[in-house]
């Protein structure tokens, strides 16, 4: 059980990477952010980190052959998700609008939620022979870790994001490098 709950660990950590890139790029574009907020965004990536692998066991479980179609789109899903923010952050910061226009809506969040947490979704080929609990509990132990990260990735960002003074230019391309690495990682060395 111990080894199970250790790679569950490991598993949401790795997961975690692009959701705590994010989140560092969102603490530096609003470093003004509250608590609560900054909660409601850590906890939306991890709740994305959480279903993600479940509905990919579930899909593994009951429709096998139509999810390797969907595998092969993810990347790009992924990238045209992250490009899309990256590009609109840094067109903004550049124009210069107002602190209220570059806040992260529930929109952003969404989307920043299904790009940073799409490759979980093949994480439920790796977790399929597992019964019901089991894939449901590793799948917990992912989104747990995944919150504990990207809290931290937001209080980085947000320590730093006053500091600069393109902050939101910065996070805007994380986002696009994120965004093509996930592309990169996924077509060319898949």
């Amino acid at each position: 059980m111990w080894l199970f709950v250790f790679n569950s660990i490991l598993l949401g950590v790795g997961l975690a990477m692009d959701a705590f890139s994010v989140s560092i790029a969102n603490g530096l574009s609003e470093p003004r952010m509250r608590p609560l907020k900054s909660a409601a965004v850590a906890g939306t990536y991890s709740v994305f980190q959480f279903m993600m692998p479940m509905l990919g066991w579930l899909l593994v479980r009951t429709v096998v052959s139509w999810f390797g179609v969907i595998e092969r789109f993810v990347p790009y899903i992924a990238l045209i998700l992250l490009l899309y923010i990256g590009i609109k952050m840094i067109v903004e910061c550049l124009r210069g609008g107002e602190e209220e226009t570059r806040r992260l809506t529930l929109g952003v969040l969404l989307v920043q939620g299904v790009a940073t947490s799409i490759d979980a979704l093949s994480v439920g080929f790796t977790i399929a022979a597992y019964e019901l609990p089991m894939a449901l509990l590793a799948s917990l132990i992912i989104g747990a870790v995944t919150f504990a990260i990207c809290s931290a990735g937001l209080w980085i960002g947000r320590r730093f994001g006053g500091i600069f003074k393109h902050a939101e230019a910065v996070g805007g391309v994380i986002l696009i490098a994120i965004g093509i690495e996930i592309f990169v990682k996924n077509v060319f060395f898949g």
